[in-house]
């Protein structure tokens, strides 16, 4: 499946050094089908260890790593659901990504000029999810007079939109996210269409400077209330570490005690926050990581691959990578009664390695 992050804050937060960061990690966008690129379109390799350990069990010629594509959105100010800026633009974009990357600047620096004047997150944050708000609340009341004819003809469907439109609403007057609600799946399925914003999984990016780990207490309590998932690392830093070799980065952050590298922390956030895991494949041509939501059914992952794998599904053989790797080939995994036949209703795990059988 793709996945698709759109990166949006105010101007001047780090958003496009963040972009920049990104871009300079990307992979050759011809073995990723949902890919248009253009200069605000980067695709980049999710990190994974696995997958370099099942490359050399395998001895595969070729190895494509699981992507995430990041789509560099023009920068909101406040009014952009009025249009101000280049507000339409920034939202009919936001609008095409599965998910949000909300970059907020938490460092003070004199040279860097604040568009509000000085540095607030908190409020940085408010500004940008009240445009998604307004913006949603514009496309709901749209619809809602749209069904209007439909409502007094008396279309159930009609009326039950209607009312799922009217709860949305009210949580906009509120000040509230329409992810805040909680919608049962029916009512999800009716205003799906609209593509609301403010039900896309939101990942706050933290933009801090060099070895600062304060996070203000309120941001945190925010975080804490909402159930957010965020990140906080130097993008700057994350830039500049990209033009470094692998060996070079490594002693780099071993100098500086950063365990992890920022932008790695960003991708598994965003898997985080949109519940996917990575399942592979992998023989003597290919090893390869794909994608799919957590909970999806052998069938529903085969069609990550191909939709054959899920209308014609058999059968799968399953093994976990850890029980692959510890058994050091397929041949003895056989042998020890590792790799399982599963059929249409087993969930796939994170880490599973599959071979699917129509």
């Amino acid at each position: 499946m793709s996945l698709s992050i759109g990166i949006v804050g105010l101007p001047n937060v780090g958003k496009s050094t963040l972009f920049n960061a990104l871009t300079g990690r990307s992979v050759p966008a011809e073995n990723y089908p949902f890919c248009t690129i253009d200069p605000s379109v980067g695709v980049v390799a999710v990190p994974e260890e696995r997958l370099e350990a099942l490359e050399k069990l395998s001895h595969s010629r070729k190895v494509i790593p699981a992507a995430v594509q990041f789509i560099d959105i023009a920068g909101l100010v406040k009014g952009a659901s009025e249009g101000e800026g280049l507000g339409n633009q920034f939202l009919s974009h936001v609008r095409e990504a599965d998910a949000i990357a909300e970059v907020v600047r938490v460092f003070e620096d004199k040279d860097i000029v604040h568009v509000h004047g000085k540095v607030n997150p908190l409020h940085d944050i408010e500004v940008i999810n009240l445009e998604l708000v307004l913006a949603d609340m514009q496309t709901a009341s749209k619809r809602i007079s749209n069904l209007e004819k439909e409502v007094k003809r008396g279309s159930k469907e009609a009326l039950a939109e209607e009312n799922v439109l009217k709860k949305i609403i009210a949580c906009f007057e509120s000040g509230k996210l329409a992810q805040s609600l909680n919608l049962s799946l029916e009512e999800k399925i009716l205003v799906k269409p609209l593509n609301l914003l403010t039900f896309k999984p939101i990942l706050y990016v933290l933009n801090k400077k060099g070895g600062e780990t304060v996070i203000h207490g309120d941001l945190l309590d925010f975080f804490k209330k909402e159930k957010a998932v965020w990140v906080a690392f130097d993008i700057r830093t994350e830039q500049e570490l990209q033009t470094m070799s692998r060996e070079e980065r490594q002693e780099f952050r071993k100098a500086f005690n950063a365990s992890e590298e920022g932008l790695d922390q960003l991708i598994k956030k965003g898997y985080e926050a949109l519940d996917l895991i990575t399942f592979f494949t992998t023989g003597e041509d290919e090893t390869r990581g794909w994608t799919v939501r957590r909970g999806s059914t052998a069938p529903e992952a085969g069609a990550a691959i191909h939709t054959d794998f899920r209308d014609k599904f058999i059968k799968a053989e399953i093994i976990h990578c850890s029980d692959l790797l510890g058994a050091g080939s397929y041949a003895k995994a056989r042998e020890k009664g590792l790799v399982r036949t599963e059929g249409r209703g087993y969930i796939v795990k994170d880490g599973d390695v599959v071979e699917f059988k129509i």
